[in-house]
């Protein structure tokens, strides 16, 4: 079976839907109109979605300030790359800090650009928030979202049809 045979089947759709919900700014806003113009079950879609929008999630919470410390050590312009990427987070982080984990579910749970697991997990790091407090905060916010992009990625395949 060839690798484009593969994702030609259930099993691989379903896969490259988990793995699209796990990339930076793609995650479920992305996996779920993907898994669903595939053809799969909503449920098998907004599960696998999900959990691989959440996954990566811990490991950030505990390892970014260590990759960011080990990347400044390295040279001057991932310092730089560092710096503005704990700029924008601090940016963001304001709202959230004043919201403390209802900020973190409403940032991770509407499906804009710049917010999402990735982004609640990182300014959760920077903020110096606890893994039992982050993780299930920005959990529900991916469900939230995951919802909300259901809910579009269903009525516009029904939209499209009726066409």
């Amino acid at each position: 079976m060839s690798f484009t045979d593969f994702f030609s089947t259930d099993a691989g759709k379903t896969i490259l839907t988990f793995l699209i919900s796990m990339v930076p700014i793609f995650e479920c806003r992305a996996a779920i109109p993907t898994g669903v113009a595939c053809g799969l079950p909503a449920a098998v879609v907004f599960v696998v979605s999900a959990l691989g929008n959440i996954l990566p999630v811990p490991f950030i919470i505990l390892f970014i300030r260590k990759i960011f410390d080990w990347l400044r050590r390295k040279n001057a312009k991932l310092e730089k790359f560092v710096a503005r990427m704990e700029a924008r987070a601090e940016g963001k982080a304001k709202k959230i800090r004043n919201y403390s984990a209802i900020g973190l579910i409403l940032f991770v749970g509407v499906p804009l650009p710049g917010t999402g697991a990735w982004t609640g997990a990182f300014i959760a790091a920077m903020l110096g928030l606890k893994m039992r407090h982050a993780l299930p905060a920005i959990s529900l916010g991916v469900i939230i979202a995951c919802v909300l992009v259901m809910f579009l990625s269903l009525g516009a395949k029904a939209a499209i049809q009726l066409l």
